[in-house]
């Protein structure tokens, strides 16, 4: 059986041979892995089957000779009762109803280990089948190993083993750099987050501040319109003030007040006015003593004049 199912795998290998498929590294060294898995697994079902089938002849002998000793038992020339009375026949009807009840284990042991074995078989037929199915792939190492500087195929796998552990290094640090480049551009996100925020609260703050500039513009527009209307009046008042000053002058001049360092400064307007003012109550105290004076007169002419009017009425 074993040597037809090789000459099937070696005719199966030779057709499979015809067509070499192109794979990429990773799926040619899959395959190439596997296939030496399934030749191993191939390897040990076939030790495993070996044992198991010279086992089941042991047992199929075995039942053989059980059966034969059960017969010779039961023959029509030995009587149930002679066992009966004989101790020694007792002993083997006890010891053939042993082994009849091992045989019936054994039986079944070996109907469950030749469903084991037929499952093994399918097992080994699948195996088979993939290992046919991939020994492509063993062919095209061989093939590739002529083109390449490597003694045997097992090195070369050992070098595509360690550019595929090299190809996972980097694409480990490429996920550990696409990690920190997510949780930056987070980072980044979050601190736009806060600047656009921050530039809401400016903005907001600007136009507060605007508002209270043009009010305060505003404030400065009525003020300056009052300054200007006390600088309108200041210059009025002082234009008034060097009006006042001058006919303080002209009149303290015209009281026969002298200016300058003999008399009274030009500019102690004061002093002029106290001068005018002492002058004016001069005047009135002469004015009154001259009314007094006039009065008097006019009293007397009076009392002069009544007799004689009298005495012209006479």
């Amino acid at each position: 059986m074993f040597s037809k199912l090789g000459a099937k795998i070696s005719s199966d290998q030779k057709k499979t041979r015809k067509t070499k498929p192109s794979l990429a590294g990773t799926d040619f060294l899959s395959s190439w892995t596997e296939l030496q898995l399934r030749e191993s697994e191939a390897e040990e079902l076939k030790k495993k089957c070996a044992e198991r089938k010279e086992y089941l002849e042991i047992l199929e002998r075995r039942i053989e000779d059980l059966k034969k000793e059960n017969a010779d038992i039961y023959k029509p020339e030995y009587s149930h009762e002679a066992f009966l009375k004989d101790k020694e026949a007792k002993v083997s009807l006890k010891r053939v109803k042993r082994e009849m009840k091992g045989l019936r284990e054994k039986e079944a042991k070996v109907e469950r280990l030749k469903e084991e074995y037929a499952e093994m078989t399918a097992r080994k037929e699948t195996l088979l089948c993939e290992v046919q199915k991939h020994s492509v792939y063993k062919d095209f190492m061989a093939e590739v190993l002529k083109l390449t500087r490597f003694e045997d195929v097992d090195a070369l796998t050992g070098y595509f083993e360690s550019l595929l552990h090299f190809r996972d290094q980097l694409y480990q640090k490429e996920n550990q750099v696409q990690e920190q480049v997510d949780q930056q551009r987070r980072v980044l996100l979050t601190l736009e987050d806060q600047h656009n925020l921050l530039f809401l609260q400016k903005n907001n703050q600007l136009a507060h501040l605007q508002t209270e500039l043009d009010r305060v513009r505003a404030e400065a527009l009525i003020w300056d319109r009052r300054w200007s209307h006390i600088q309108e009046t200041a210059a009025k008042k002082t234009l008034e003030l060097g009006l006042i000053k001058m006919a303080t002058l002209n009149l303290y001049e015209s009281t026969g007040g002298v200016v300058g360092p003999e008399g009274v400064d030009i500019n102690d307007t004061e002093r002029q006015l106290e001068q005018i003012k002492s002058f004016i109550k001069d005047q009135k105290d002469i004015m009154k003593q001259y009314q007094v004076i006039l009065q008097r007169k006019t009293d007397e002419e009076n009392r002069e004049a009544k007799p004689q009017s009298e005495a012209n009425d006479k």
